[in-house]
């Protein structure tokens, strides 16, 4: 079989699973998400041994320590993964809810209802815990998922789905065995050749750096539901609390510098730059976080340097480029504003619609911030790593979406599911 002839035969496959999935009932998604989650645990030796097979390939393919880490599967994140399946199966059944009901003046009873959108291809790279979210998250709604992960995991990802299935099968003898499927092939003509079947495949949602997006959008006959790339900020507005500032700078940069809702601009109002500059640069360098700075800010850095120095600090100058572009790594662009308004005005010129932050004592000047940055998630006095389905109270995420069409933000299992109109009659017709 070539290779479309084989994306095909992927697209057909799950679309007849995708109807098998809207029949099934609450308790029998669950029982299949908790043989899943106790599957996953019991082969945690297993899936590690295929992951260090991916580990060894992203090594010799020269990926950075930051790209090795968001790829390595230890037991606390095979255990995260079969924790998430749990707190899906425990979620609310996002299928079959009311959403809206109407009587017309005829009699016509009309009800709103919850459904699945059908068959959704999840394109993502280096981290396989995706997989098990990705799929049971579409499991969950009611969705079949076809699965295409980077090459650099494609052992991992086998595996996960694979025990995925095999937990479902033997827990519900009636599952249908096509509802999680895993690209086999890492041809890249592989995803245009799956994107070209506007029939069998109703959404696409890409998860990686912005050449995979774009790349995705731009071979895509199907709808794509994307993010390009992470650039957040974190303001320090002239009322900030200092000391939650830098905690929330610290974690916003350092907890994961690989994910997308890292910080990577750090914005601070003139009137506390000097006192907060320094401070708040001796904790990032010491987590080997390299500083890219604008002129003011390394006049600053500069000048306390000379006065009580830091010997691992990293610095130099931000340029332009720098300001546009998301890192992925212990990378920090610091800027010195002048206002509110200067620092609204950057975040809309150079940042990406994901997620920014103010920290400030202001209410006024906090709310103003947070009706006119344009992003997914705008937080007063928090770290950007907080926008995740898992810590907006959703479970596992598929993605998050800065489109402004759709789901926007963080998408869970509500946001994988449309809807349709049921009409309740006693022999109406149109006059």
């Amino acid at each position: 079989m070539d290779l479309a002839a084989q994306m095909k035969q992927l697209a057909q496959q799950a679309r007849v699973a995708s109807r098998q999935l809207a029949t099934l009932d609450t308790a029998r998604k669950s029982l299949c998400l908790q043989a899943m989650a106790t599957a996953l645990e019991q082969a945690a030796p297993e899936i590690q041994l295929e992951n260090g097979k991916d580990l060894e390939f992203g090594r010799s393919e020269g990926l950075s320590n930051a790209m090795l880490d968001r790829l390595q599967l230890d037991p606390d994140r095979i255990h995260a993964m079969a924790k998430g399946l749990r707190e899906v199966a425990a979620l609310p059944d996002p299928v079959g809810r009311l959403l809206e009901e109407r009587v017309r003046p005829n009699g016509l009873r009309l009800q709103k209802v919850s459904v699945p959108l059908g068959v959704i291809v999840i394109i993502y790279e280096s981290r396989p815990n995706v997989t098990a979210d990705a799929a049971s998250l579409c499991f969950k709604s009611g969705n079949a998922v076809i699965l295409r992960g980077g090459k650099e995991a494609i052992h991992s990802n086998k595996l996960i789905a694979h025990l995925m299935v095999q937990a479902a099968q033997t827990a519900f003898p009636n599952f249908p065995v096509h509802a999680i499927q895993v690209v086999p092939t890492t041809d890249r003509e592989a995803i245009r050749q799956l994107l070209s079947h506007t029939d069998l495949v109703d959404l696409c949602m890409p998860r990686g750096g912005e050449g995979l997006i774009r790349a995705v959008v731009e071979c895509s006959k199907v709808p794509v539901i994307k993010h390009y790339k992470g650039v957040c900020h974190v303001y320090v507005g002239a009322e900030a609390d200092l000391e939650m500032a830098s905690r929330i700078v610290l974690n916003a940069k350092t907890q994961r510098p690989a994910v997308c809702n890292a910080a990577e601009t750090l914005l601070v109002e003139a009137s506390v730059a000097a006192v907060f500059l320094p401070a708040v640069a001796a904790l990032l360098a010491a987590k080997q976080v390299e500083l890219r700075a604008d002129p003011e800010a390394l006049q600053i850095l500069a000048a306390s340097q000379s006065i009580e120095p830091i010997p691992t600090l990293k610095l130099r100058p931000a340029s332009e480029a720098d300001y546009f572009t998301e890192y992925n790594d212990s990378i920090l662009n610091v800027r010195v504003v002048h206002g509110l308004e200067e620092a609204i005005e950057h975040i809309t010129r150079y940042g990406s619609s994901h997620s920014d932050s103010i920290i400030t004592r202001n209410e006024a000047a906090a709310r103003d911030f947070m009706r006119r940055v344009d992003s997914a998630a705008v937080y007063w006095n928090a770290s950007t790593r907080f926008t995740d389905g898992g810590e907006f109270g959703m479970g596992a995420e598929i993605g998050i979406s800065t489109d402004k069409v759709g789901a926007r933000g963080p998408m869970g299992l509500e946001e994988l599911t449309s809807y349709k109109w049921l009409g309740f009659g006693n022999g109406q017709i149109r006059s």
